[in-house]
């Protein structure tokens, strides 16, 4: 009897994991389209709350959105030239920050010149040119541009899924026949990655003034650009401050030496501590956790997929299939291997089950 159904089985196996592989190659084909409309899927979601808040105080909701969606793009144009204009004035100043580079180490390699160490000027450039280091970086934000120049057809979009917001989750309560609206994981789902992404917005946003008000004290050139770099890489957890910090330390040393680059370096790992391991535990709690390693894997899973947004985007993209996966009974596996608190999830589960079986037990003696 075991024969005839393991074929299937593999058989099935073999056909999701297709469908899955035809489905990842579509996305990577159609990413021009796809891009966009994520990108104006998770702008709407932290729009949404606005909305919301100028519609209570009878504010028109045609209105509302008309006045958010011109903020948003005069907001999005302001950043668009400081950034592109911080970016060519620093291209341009390049060699002079590479001539300031050298006057830093020189000490040092006199120091290790008297231990019979000889590295040349050139191995320092090359290990430490602030040209290489901002390539990353720089890459990302262009990526994020030439999505942003199709900003026309994102504003468009958004201003009607703005629109839909109150009947979307009707519609998916319809579309997975249940009209009584009796499944609750569908509005769980809909309400935890609106609450993940309005908070971790707010959360960036905040880094992003911390770090641009500590390195305009200090006296780092390009503040402005690097609190934008720090505001966009918090969607990134971990690995993200890190790929924020590292230009931001090497101008502050090349321009105003060890001192300011570690106090630099103070100030990233201090926002990121406080924001990582205080604020954001503190209002979103624990639940919604990814594991590190997934959170690695995902950053290089859709940068491949989508681009330079994608990597922005990954944690969230993660989020959203995370939260999908608990909301279903076949996945549950899944996003338990996707979690990092695994403790805390048995622990709940074991919780939920004792009062079920409990209440069994009860029916029972009440039969007997």
């Amino acid at each position: 009897m075991t024969r005839p159904n393991a074929p299937s089985a593999a058989y099935r196996g073999f056909a999701v994991m297709a469908f899955v592989v035809i489905i990842l190659a579509g996305i990577k084909a159609a990413s021009p389209i796809v891009v966009p409309f994520v990108l104006s899927t998770f702008i709407a979601m932290i729009c949404n709350p606005a909305i919301g808040l100028m519609t209570k105080y009878r504010v028109p909701k045609w209105l509302a959105i008309i006045l958010l969606m011109c903020f948003i793009v005069l907001m999005g144009l302001w950043l668009a030239s400081v950034v592109g204009s911080s970016i060519n004035e620093f291209s341009k100043q390049l060699p002079q920050y590479r001539d300031q580079l050298v006057e830093q180490f020189s000490w040092i390699l006199h120091k290790l010149q008297a231990l019979n160490i000889q590295i040349s000027q050139d191995q320092v450039l090359a290990y430490f040119d602030p040209g290489m280091a901002l390539s990353m970086t720089t890459n990302m934000l262009s990526g994020v541009g030439n999505v942003m120049a199709n900003l026309f057809l994102i504003v468009l979009t958004i201003v009607f899924m703005l629109f839909e917001a109150q009947s979307l989750p009707k519609k998916l309560h319809l579309a997975l026949d249940d009209p009584d609206m009796r499944l609750q994981q569908i509005d769980r789902f809909l309400h935890s990655v609106n609450q993940y992404m309005v908070l971790k917005t707010l959360v960036s946003l905040a880094t992003g003034i911390i770090v641009g008000i500590g390195l305009t004290v200090i006296g780092v050139d390009y503040a402005l650009l690097w609190a934008v770099i720090a505001f966009l890489f918090n969607y990134i957890p971990n690995i993200g401050s890190i790929i924020a910090a590292i230009p931001a330390v090497l101008l502050a040393f090349i321009q105003l030496g060890p001192t300011a680059a570690g106090g630099t370096a103070l100030l990233y790992i201090g926002a990121n501590m406080v924001m990582g391991n205080v604020i954001e535990p503190k209002f979103m709690g624990r639940g919604l956790g990814l594991s590190t390693l997934v959170v690695f894997l995902s950053l290089i899973f859709w940068g491949w997929l989508l681009g330079s947004v994608g990597m922005l985007l990954s944690v969230p993209l993660t989020m959203v299939v995370k939260i999908a996966l608990e909301s279903s009974k076949s996945g549950g596996w899944l996003a338990i291997l996707l979690s990092d608190d695994v403790d805390n999830r048995f622990a709940a589960s074991t919780v939920i089950s004792e009062p079920v079986g409990h209440q069994a037990d009860t029916s029972s003696t009440e039969k007997k």
